[in-house]
């Protein structure tokens, strides 16, 4: 019988070598060094956004999930001079060389974000912007222009500044005041979101408290001149040398700097019996009958306003003094120059005697005039100067510029009364001026002090008839009263002692960020959850301006309606793909 022979089984022998192996070896890619694991799960590749706070005067940047930005600039080539203004050229060239202008420094500002701070390709990287709730339209629009056509940026998303600023102090429901530059804007936000019909604003701001600065460096600074040899100061005293400041020296850098590292805030001044004639009126003492001695037209806030191409001497110090102008001669009458300068010298020898602060001695580049010098000038500044140069921004009074604490009540006044309280006792202080030492501490006393009528009773009005009673007092903020033991600050760093529980909860239990950070921070953390304001990609971005294009060419006077025809061809209110919460219709429950 045959036999077939039976083939020999084959057995594998397991690999040296695991599969796993070569995965521990590989190396991530990382898309950011915060991050350990890879985040290539975007369709434009990387999935860290591009967060840009453009504001008018300071760029922050960076990319989502980051706790603080990568770079912070200055958007102006010349250091605290504004990218833009809230004025506009009325003029159709005036306005077109300025949207020029405007479009160049963008573009300039955009390309540095990418390609010097960040180091990244624009056309895989989607964009975060800040808005502020009173970006002019045409800067946004701009801005979107050059990332979508010149960058090629994939998406923007636009998020309201104030609400990102309110998601880095961990909450969703509070006031919140940015105090930047140009303006000082209150809003309200519940249940994330913003009350946009209840905004507020004032021109108290940055802006002012740097000309109130330079006028009260013009007035009580001192500048000592380079010597014109190197040894020849040591035979010339202090007093010899010692001059006016002159107005070239206080430049836009200089003033910035000073603002930086030499001013702070203190509380306000108790002023006794001898100040009281020198003393600067209060907002309230505009509501009766001012004190004899004092002139309620000379609020130390009207000095703020420093006058223009036009000078009236009427309104300006004598030639010995000063040839600059103190006083715009637009909101202030024609006075005596002697009691203008008697009641500044009065007001700077009250706030001297109740300073503490010391002067400080500031080396800056001489003028034009004294470049023949050897070395710098030095520019010095008193102690109470560094020390109440920002009381004009705690001084209100005007219907058009009510100061930062009446700003905030006056957003109160507009809140329904079943969410005051709640917003009171959450208040929120962001900005770049807020960064000064001590101001939110002072806004909070401000706050107290203005509600309070013990503190801020104005004098009692005289009866027109002798038969009839007195008319009773004007408060304004008596619907408010009830609110003060709830007051607090999220972001105080130095709360005190409580009067309420609702207020020792909230005063000072925000995370310790700089309150001009806050804004930034906010949206590092929405980029990084994926959440954020409207969002507009690149597509809609081109099928919108194909569309304008279109429509400009059949139907002009249709184009015309929508507002988007300027002088410089494009929308004046911008491209209507944007998002603008001021074309938005306002609901019926909120009117």
């Amino acid at each position: 019988m045959s036999t077939t022979p039976t083939r020999p089984q084959l057995t594998t022998t397991p690999s040296a070598t695991p599969v796993a192996a070569r995965f521990v070896q590989s190396h991530t890619v990382q898309a950011s060094p915060h991050y350990s694991t890879t985040r290539r799960h975007s369709l434009y590749g990387t999935e860290d956004r591009i967060v840009i706070d453009p504001g008018s005067l300071i760029w922050k940047i960076g990319f989502s999930g980051e706790g603080k930005p990568r770079a912070v600039f200055y958007a102006s080539e010349e250091q605290g001079r504004p990218l833009w203004c809230l004025n506009r050229e009325t003029e159709a060239t005036k306005r077109a060389e300025e949207d020029r202008q405007l479009n160049y420094a963008i573009e300039r500002c955009l390309r540095t974000v990418f390609h010097s701070h960040l180091l990244v390709d624009p056309k895989a990287r989607k964009v975060i912007i800040i808005e502020h709730p009173l970006l002019p339209l045409h800067v946004k629009d701009v801005i979107a222009r050059v990332l979508f056509e010149n960058l090629q940026v994939p998406s923007i998303s636009f998020a309201s500044s104030h609400l990102l600023s309110l998601f880095s102090s961990g909450r969703i429901t509070g006031m919140v005041l940015d105090c930047g530059h140009l303006e000082s804007v209150v809003l309200p936000i519940f249940a994330a979101r913003p009350l946009f019909p209840l905004l507020k604003t004032t021109p108290l701001a940055g802006s002012r408290l740097r000309f109130h600065l330079r006028a009260l460096l013009l007035m009580f600074g001192t500048y000592l001149p380079p010597p014109t040899t190197l040894g020849g100061v040591a035979n010339i005293p202090l007093s010899s040398r010692s001059t006016r400041v002159p107005e070239a020296a206080l430049t836009e850098t200089v003033l910035e700097e000073i603002i930086t590292r030499c001013c702070f805030v203190s509380e306000p001044l108790a002023v006794d019996e001898d100040d009281e004639g020198s003393r600067p009126p209060s907002p309230s003492d505009n509501m009766g009958t001012p004190p004899p001695t004092s002139d309620p037209a000379e609020s130390e806030s009207e000095f703020s306003h420093i006058g223009g191409g036009s000078r009236a001497p009427s309104t300006s110090l004598p030639e010995s003094s000063s040839e600059f102008s103190i006083v715009s001669s637009s909101q202030v009458p024609s006075r005596v120059p002697e009691r203008a300068d008697n009641h500044l010298q009065a007001m700077a020898t009250m706030y001297t005697r109740h300073s503490t602060a010391t002067e400080l001695h500031f080396q800056i580049q001489p003028p034009m005039s004294q470049q023949n010098g050897t070395g710098l000038g030095v520019l010095i500044v008193p102690g109470w100067v560094r020390e109440r140069a920002a009381e004009v921004l705690f001084e209100g009074g005007d219907v058009d510029e009510s100061s930062i604490a009446e700003v905030i009540l006056d957003c109160l006044l507009k809140v329904p009364v079943d969410l005051r309280k709640t917003l009171a006792s959450s208040l929120l202080i962001t900005g770049g001026t807020p960064m000064l030492p001590g101001f939110i501490q002072r806004l909070h006393s401000e706050l107290l002090r203005a509600v309070n009528p013990l503190v801020n009773a104005p004098p009692p009005r005289q009866p027109t008839r002798p038969d009839r009673p007195p008319p009773p007092r004007y408060d304004k903020y008596a619907s408010l009263r009830p609110l003060i033991p709830y007051f607090a600050i999220l972001n105080n760093p130095a709360p005190g002692v409580a009067s309420s529980e609702r207020a020792a909860a909230n005063a000072g239990k925000a995370p310790a960020f700089a309150p001009s950070l806050m804004a930034w921070v906010g949206g590092s953390l929405a980029g990084s959850l994926k959440t954020g304001g409207a969002e507009v990609s690149r597509e809609k971005w081109d099928e919108q301006e194909h569309g304008v294009a279109q429509g400009m060419d059949e139907d002009e006077e249709d184009a015309d309606l929508r507002g988007i025809i300027d002088s410089s061809g494009h929308g004046a209110g911008g491209n209507r793909v944007l998002p603008d919460w001021t074309r938005t219709p306002v609901a019926i429950g909120a009117r």
